[in-house]
């Protein structure tokens, strides 16, 4: 029994992307289909590719950038020992969470000074809408 496969079209819809944007994660090298049919137009992934894209799509979201992705998913290729891959690892989630933590940081003191003005803003209107009805 052979590996499944499955066309750009498959994963476009199973993971709701465009296949332009799956051709643009083969481009990136995050993904390797075969080639197949005239002139090897057509592609077939292979369940690894689909992983991979999976993967990928999953870096995304934890806001990796995509050359941060396919040096993660390129670690896992090699048979090497799986201790630099995981400090690897490390390293790269750690930078990006103090990213984030920093970019938190600067949000909550624009929250807070957003919150500030409201403030101010609703002690204004009150005031203004009692000389309001005063001067009635």
């Amino acid at each position: 029994m052979s590996a499944p496969t499955y066309t750009i079209s498959e994963l476009a819809q199973e993971f709701d992307l465009t296949t332009r944007a799956i051709r643009f994660y083969e481009d990136m090298g995050l993904l390797s289909p075969e080639r197949a049919g005239p002139g090897g137009r057509v592609r077939v992934y292979s369940g690894r590719d689909r992983a991979r894209l999976l993967l990928t799509l999953r870096a995304k979201r934890l806001g990796l950038s995509l050359v941060e992705a396919k040096d993660i998913l390129n670690m896992y290729d090699s048979p090497r020992d799986t201790v630099p891959q995981l400090e690897k690892f490390l390293q790269v989630l750690g930078d990006h969470r103090q990213q984030l933590e920093a970019q938190l940081t600067e949000v909550q003191a624009n929250l807070e000074e957003v919150r500030e003005h409201e403030r101010k803003a609703r002690a204004s209107l009150a005031k203004a809408r009692r000389g309001t009805a005063a001067a009635a």
